[in-house]
């Protein structure tokens, strides 16, 4: 199972988990410089800042993605997250602020079941990459943004299809391989990586808790990891914010 896709030679058609965030439009670009014909998959899943989904759309749109599949699925009732249910979502006034346990805003195994979609998606459109915006330093510790998570998953991915398991020449031309090309990097290098693939970082929103369903709170972990990414690298974010 390879997470970086360093060297490898794309497949045709590659599924693209696509938030409508930072992140997930840089690793569509990242995906689309590297030759795939992009399928983008987005999902609605009860959380607060749905506001997202129509940025994916515009994303998408702006990208020249025909297929794009947007999954509506009502993760809220399972609860205990800030971002599915009345919790408060946490502010704070700088990333220092920030702790180092699991945050309130983590949604119990989110990852899995959005790979999980994406994995039956890859395989009705014959697509042996899945493209996942993940990043393991500079984000709030959700334990399934790690590589041992994208690892284990990628092996449960060729046991798991039936596309992976009965390729009678025994290669490994349809084994599935879970891409996450932001895993080691910070955000100040995502954000150097997708201004190099003229990323347009305006149309984006990572907010958590956006304010009047639109403007950045400028003050949840989100915000904050994304603001330092363009303050270090001298850059002024380009999204309105409230405060």
């Amino acid at each position: 199972m390879t997470i970086h896709t360093d060297h490898i030679p794309p497949s045709p058609t590659a599924v693209v988990l696509l938030s409508g965030g930072l992140d997930s439009m840089t690793v569509l670009a990242i995906a689309i410089a590297q030759g795939f014909d992009v399928v983008a998959l987005s999902f609605l899943y009860g959380q607060k800042h749905a506001h997202e989904i129509e940025q994916a759309r515009a994303i998408a749109t702006q990208a020249g993605i025909a297929d794009h599949c947007i999954v509506n699925i009502n993760l809220s009732q399972f609860g205990q997250s800030a971002l599915t249910t009345d919790i408060e979502v946490p502010k704070h006034d700088d990333v220092s602020d920030i702790g180092n346990d699991i945050p309130i805003t983590y949604v119990p195994a989110r990852n899995t079941i959005f790979l999980s979609y994406a994995l039956a998606l890859a395989e009705v459109r014959q697509a042996s990459n899945i493209f996942i915006g993940v990043n393991a330093l500079d984000y709030s510790g959700y334990p399934d943004c790690r590589p041992e998570f994208i690892a284990a998953f990628g092996k449960l991915a060729n046991l798991a299809t039936k596309i992976s398991t009965s390729d009678s020449k025994g290669s490994d031309a349809l084994k599935t391989r879970i891409h996450a090309p932001l895993i080691d990097m910070t955000k100040a290098e995502i954000i150097q990586e997708g201004l190099r693939l003229n990323v347009n970082y305006g149309m984006t929103t990572s907010c958590y808790d956006p304010v009047d369903h639109q403007l950045a709170c400028g003050r949840c972990e989100a915000c904050l990891l994304r603001l330092q990414g363009f303050a270090v690298n001298n850059l002024t974010d380009p999204i309105q914010y409230a405060e």
